[in-house]
């Protein structure tokens, strides 16, 4: 029999498994998805996924939606009401949207608040992009007047990861409906209640029936149709590198665009002249902050070797203050991972860094609080003692845990951050501007944060390089990655063209 919790069960109504498909409410007909809440293991909801029946019901309804005349030659401005009455939506349901993201993934309240209202500024972002955004007069180098214009792919498929589903949901569906597509969203098993919330939504906003559907399922049946279906004119995936290979290969042999956002390692620098107290605030918030559940979490941290011993201790008496509990208290600083098969995976980690040699300075197993031990929780682990070409240094954790690490001067630091297969993020602490100019030029990433950590903007482009993707959403261009450049030339001169002139027998 499963337990079903009594925390936070009365005051939240979740969604009843039914997907969202082309505009209806159905059972899906695919294999059977579990959702649990991992800070107790208890059974959310056990309900059927979308089998590859469902997810071409979905494309077919997309495409006959996407093609109607009601949807695709709205004017911006029009479609930019959309995303406003959405963006209204997210924001008045705010609460409802954070406790069903808690539920799915183990994440503090006010973290999946925050996510929740992010989502709704992104919306409203891209409406406000609609408004703004021009088609564009080219110089004109002939006697044609010249027009760059754009036009929407057609249907786009955004597959989104478990650890921040509302917000990971809201940076592809919001751009790719407001470049006038239709949408087939790909939530993660582990995490998909809030995207069905999120259909519910966007179906009261009064978005045309078709336009949007929620396929929770396998990858390998309901991913694998979105990215080989030929009717797919883009990919928008964030996940995991190998994942992103997969998907980077089949998108060739249909010649089509995709976007990666995938792993990392992101090296996270302090240099001697560093504000010790902002740079062990914004260390611990990089890494430990969603319980290391992110792409971006600073899990490699070089230390300039004159501060090292003053440095790591007060680093690592700070992560021993830090407080391990429920995601529904609001003192909670570090929640539990998403699953308990996640923790193993961690716990995996460590233990092989262990062997390889590590010095464990703090954490490295599961809480001794016995209020906690159902859940998927693992203290905050700080690992040292280690070159940069451990296993713990190249491999994605995803976890709870950093390794830290001294370097001596400018070359040696640039030398190691970049040696490693990721390049999505990197944090650096000075007080030397020019200095974390340099620094910020030099590390191969796509983000460089200055004294500070995991701070977003949806007007700032977002991506990676090497093994962390390509491509880049978020930004007024991301917007403009959903959509395809036409060139429209018009003849000014109102006379035949003299190629073919004197052919013309004058009748």
């Amino acid at each position: 029999m499963t337990r079903m919790s009594k925390i936070n069960a009365p005051d939240i109504d979740l969604p009843d498994g039914r997907l969202f498909v082309g505009g209806e409410w159905e059972t899906g007909t695919g294999a059977e998805i579990t959702s649990i809440f991992p800070a107790d293991g208890t059974v959310n909801r056990i309900f059927r996924g979308a089998s590859r029946e469902d997810g071409l019901r979905a494309i077919a309804s997309a495409k006959a939606a996407q093609a109607d005349p009601a949807w695709r030659n709205l004017k911006p401005h029009e479609r930019a009401r959309h995303l406003y009455r959405i963006a209204d939506g997210l924001e008045a349901n705010a609460d409802r949207i954070s406790r069903i993201q808690t539920r799915d993934t183990g994440k503090t309240l006010k973290e999946t608040r925050a996510l929740a209202l992010s989502a709704a500024g992104t919306f409203r972002y891209f409406g406000a992009v609609l408004e703004t955004m021009d088609d564009a007069l080219t110089a004109q180098r002939g006697d044609a007047l010249t027009m760059s214009v754009w036009e929407p792919l057609g249907l786009v498929a955004a597959i989104t990861p478990w650890n921040s589903p509302i917000a990971s949901d809201a940076q592809k569906v919001a751009p790719a409906l407001a470049a006038g597509n239709a949408v087939l969203l790909k939530p993660a098993s582990w995490a998909p209640l809030v995207s069905l919330e999120l259909a519910r939504i966007v179906e009261e906003a009064g978005l045309p029936k078709g336009l949007f559907s929620v396929l929770p399922g396998a990858g390998r049946e309901i991913g694998n149709l979105l990215v080989e279906h030929p009717d797919i004119g883009r990919v928008s995936f964030t996940g995991g590198t190998s994942t992103g290979r997969q998907i980077a290969r089949q998108a060739a042999e249909k010649l089509m665009p995709v976007s990666l956002e995938l792993g990392g390692k992101s090296p996270t620098i302090v240099f001697e002249d560093a504000d010790p107290d902002l740079a062990i605030a914004g260390v611990l918030y990089g890494i430990f902050s969603s319980t290391g559940q992110s792409c971006i979490a600073g899990a490699r941290l070089f230390v300039q070797r004159g501060i090292y011993d003053s440095f790591v201790p007060r680093l690592v008496r700070a992560a021993e203050r830090l407080r391990v509990g429920h995601p529904g208290d609001p003192a909670t600083q570090v929640s539990c991972l998403v699953h308990p098969d996640h923790r193993a995976a961690v716990e995996t980690h460590v233990a092989a860094a262990l062997a390889e040699g590590a010095q464990l300075l703090t954490g490295g197993r599961r809480p001794d609080d016995p209020a906690l031990a159902e859940g998927a929780y693992y203290l905050p682990t700080i690992l040292s003692g280690v070159p940069n070409t451990a296993r713990i240094c190249r491999d994605e954790v995803f976890g709870p845990v950093l390794v830290v690490l001294p370097f001596e001067d400018e070359a040696d630091l640039i030398a190691q951050a970049n040696d490693n297969d990721y390049g999505l993020a990197c944090g650096v602490w000075t007080r030397d501007f020019p200095k974390a100019w340099r620094i910020g030029r030099a590390i191969n990433t796509g983000t460089v944060w200055i004294n500070t950590y995991k701070q977003f903007s949806i007007s700032t482009p977002f991506g990676g390089e090497k093994d962390s993707g390509m491509a880049r959403e978020k930004g007024r261009e991301g917007l403009r990655a959903y959509q395809a450049q036409k060139a429209i030339y018009t003849d000014l001169t109102n006379a035949p063209h003299p190629w073919a002139a004197d052919l013309l027998d004058g009748a």
